[in-house]
């Protein structure tokens, strides 16, 4: 195992688990002094962390500016103070009569391209200097400027009653929960963000990854098999979507 902790560790994060909670139990199951995150997974999401261990840390703003892949679910009729099903419902409507079709028809319409966002109170973005999430607690809500992200790809691959499974491919920055709950707006019929599974972030894919389960059971030399280096390839692609270059001999 690599004596300083240096390197990429990709987990399966499990529902109800903050991506603080993951790495803080890392920190402390292997003794790694830094243990850091690319990209931050809401507690009730599932899927990829990347894990950045020891000086990976440095990677921390580049790769995670880099796209995804979620498989997620949405939920037809209600509308929540979070676009999620976590949050307090403030709004119903009629969803019975919208079609897959319909929904098909909408989404690669209105919301397949460069699109405009305005985050969620519930995001950690900062309003003076205080996280939004953290104002939302407080039953707080601010104006927030749009943001241009991109969709690359947004499926709607079937429905069930009022559930409807999705795929999307997204650039950095990209909220699914306001993607949904827009989305649902559009139809007239409002809609939640059910569940979301993160399958790929930037070149790291979430078959490549090791539960927490299995990580309770590790061996230090377990976790050396599953450590990604930092190799020359990583850093360069790091590069390649930051924007601040790194340097490899600062590794």
């Amino acid at each position: 195992m690599n004596p300083n902790g240096d390197g990429i560790l990709l987990v399966d994060k499990p529902e109800n688990w903050t991506s603080h909670d993951v790495c803080a139990y890392v920190r402390r199951r292997f003794a790694i002094k830094k243990v850091g995150h690319s990209g931050t997974l809401d507690p009730q999401a599932t899927g990829l962390l990347v894990l950045l261990l020891g000086r990976a840390t440095k990677l921390s703003m580049p790769l995670s500016s880099c796209d995804k892949e979620y498989l997620g679910v949405m939920e037809l009729g209600i509308e929540t103070d979070s676009h999620d099903r976590h949050g307090k419902v403030i709004a119903e409507a009629p969803w019975e009569h919208i079609t897959l079709d319909e929904i098909r028809a909408k989404a690669a319409k209105e919301f397949t391209g460069e699109i405009i966002q305005i985050p969620p109170m519930v995001s950690a973005l900062k309003h003076e200097g205080t996280r939004l999430y953290k104002l939302a607690r407080q039953g707080k809500t601010v104006e927030r400027k749009g943001r241009a992200v991109t969709v690359f790809e947004f499926h709607l691959e079937k429905k069930e009653g009022r559930f409807v499974n999705f795929f999307a491919h997204v650039s950095k920055g990209t909220y699914l929960r306001t993607l949904i709950n827009d989305l649902g707006d559009a139809l007239g019929c409002h809609a939640v963000l059910a569940s979301l599974r993160r399958l790929r972030s930037g070149q790291f894919r979430l078959e490549q990854g090791v539960t927490l389960e299995e990580l309770k059971n590790f061996t230090p030399e377990q976790l050396s098999g599953k450590i990604i280096p930092l190799s020359a390839s990583i850093i360069d692609y790091a590069n390649r979507n930051g924007s601040t270059p790194v340097q490899s001999k600062s590794f």
